[in-house]
């Protein structure tokens, strides 16, 4: 998929804003042929801000007996992305159970921010998504941060309203 451009309406036609822009319409596009044309929302920079802010301050009020399992407020937001469902995953059959366990220690032991889990002979490894701007779009992104301020929120014992009013420092 190719990223999406940025265009101007001008009163009687959609321009790309740059000559850059142009030349990238003209790579993608056919003269002639028809296309749709949906406005994308810019995501909040104030939203994305925000996120950063409750997490850490929530990583920073963790009970104790999670200090190992989430070592800086990134390795929580990576967590809380994946057991709400905003992963890629990948699977590999390993041939056996026990070669399933050694290979998912193997990969745990490289890959920090993921989870994997052994079924039968299947290593399955979760990756968080990323959501940088340039990869999840506004309504993804609000999407995940309501998810992982549920599962932030359960962790604290807390409600997730309480999480939403954190503010920035």
């Amino acid at each position: 998929m190719t990223m999406p451009l940025v265009y101007q309406w001008d009163g009687e036609a959609m321009r790309p804003i740059s000559p850059f822009l142009a030349k990238q319409a003209d790579r993608q596009f056919v003269i002639g042929e028809r296309y749709r044309l949906a406005e994308e929302q810019e995501r909040s920079a104030k939203s994305h801000s925000h996120e950063f802010a409750w997490l850490k301050e929530a990583w920073e009020n963790l009970p104790e007996r999670y200090a190992n399992d989430f070592p800086s407020p990134e390795h929580l937001r990576k967590r809380a992305l994946i057991d709400a469902g905003f992963y890629d995953e990948q699977i590999a059959d390993a041939g056996s159970n026990a070669a399933a366990i050694r290979m998912a220690r193997f990969i745990g032991s490289r890959e920090e921010f993921s989870v994997c889990v052994v079924r039968g002979p299947l290593v399955i490894v979760r990756t968080a998504k990323s959501q940088s701007r340039r990869t999840m779009k506004a309504d993804e992104f609000q999407r995940s941060k309501t998810a992982i301020m549920e599962v932030v929120a359960d962790l604290l014992g807390t409600d997730p309203k309480t999480l939403e009013r954190a503010q920035a420092a």
